[in-house]
């Protein structure tokens, strides 16, 4: 059996939960791996191993120097997680233009940044993996946040769209849609609300975070060679459609 191949690998917004993990997941995988934050990424980042480059994804320029930096350091990205997103809940009678506009930015115009200036090398190489979180949300919608459940039903055309567009070049591109995930943001609800989300979910409680890296690193891998345009739920059967 052939050793596995070490490739590079970007999480944006991997600086806690879902993206820490996933990016963890790609250390213990053996593969290098760096990932994008705005602010200071905490120590169990550089702990692990990973690169940190810091990045706000709403903006063009710092993309393309976020690349050119782990191209520098690590080589060209061949493995991207478009995980970066925000939220601004709202009833839309309250909700701002510029809360709308603003989480599209970064969870949906952010993710095609990213993808736009990592598939010039991948094309290039003739090898890619590219997954991007949506969520449930974008699947069954929300009450309060129709921005941030637009942006991650978005993600869906995004991905399929680039999965047409990439596939004569052995370019994979495929969506995760976590369901409730029990991450710091949600454990830091009252416990009677966790149990409520649990409730809903038929297998009766809320995920991990390592449960959805481990759907993510398997679609970055070899063996998710002939897997592309899915969209995979993580989400304990909350949404079967």
């Amino acid at each position: 059996m052939s050793e596995p191949i070490s490739r590079v690998v970007l999480v944006t917004g991997g600086n806690r939960g879902i993206g820490l993990a996933c990016a963890k997941a790609f250390v213990a995988a053996g593969h290098r791996v760096a990932v994008t934050c705005r602010g200071e990424a905490p120590i169990e980042v550089s702990e692990a191993g990973i690169l940190a480059v810091p990045c706000d994804v709403t903006d063009t320029e710092q993309v393309d120097a976020a690349f050119t930096a782990i191209e520098e350091q690590l080589g060209p990205v061949e493995i991207l997680v478009a995980n970066a997103g925000i939220t601004r809940d709202g009833l839309v009678l309250r909700m701002s233009d510029d809360d709308f506009i603003d989480v599209l930015d970064a969870n949906l115009t952010g993710a095609f940044r990213v993808c736009r200036r990592a598939v010039r090398r991948m094309i290039k190489g003739r090898w890619g993996r590219i997954v991007l979180v949506s969520s449930v949300a974008g699947r069954v919608g929300q009450t309060g946040q129709a921005n941030y459940s637009a942006s991650k039903a978005g993600l869906v055309g995004l991905g399929r769209s680039l999965a047409k567009e990439f596939a004569s070049r052995n370019v994979t591109v495929n969506v995760v849609a976590p369901g409730p995930i029990l991450t710091d943001m949600l454990a830091a609800l009252p416990d009677d609300q966790q149990a409520n989300y649990a409730e809903a979910v038929p297998l009766g409680r809320l995920g991990e975070v390592s449960e959805v890296a481990a759907a993510v690193t398997f679609l970055a891998s070899e063996d998710a060679s002939y897997v592309t345009g899915a969209v995979l739920p993580v989400d304990g059967g909350l949404f079967m459609g």
